[in-house]
């Protein structure tokens, strides 16, 4: 089992996907909510306007974004 994130997330942050179905895409952090069980999902916008769900602990912020 994986630690638990050690980077906070918030709304407008970059991140890129490291695990899961949609490892290897970017993007923008535009929704945050945690569930009964603790677990915390976000939504990821890309640059094309394409979202899609995900765990926040599949990803990790990047960091010198322009």
């Amino acid at each position: 089992m994986k630690p638990p994130t050690k980077h906070q997330l918030t709304d407008g942050a970059h991140v890129r996907v490291i695990e899961g179905t949609h490892a290897g895409k970017a993007g923008t952090v535009h929704d945050i909510k945690t569930g009964k069980t603790g677990h915390v999902s976000i939504t990821v916008r890309q640059a094309n306007g394409v979202r899609f769900k995900t765990l926040a602990r599949n990803v990790e912020p990047v960091t010198g974004t322009r």
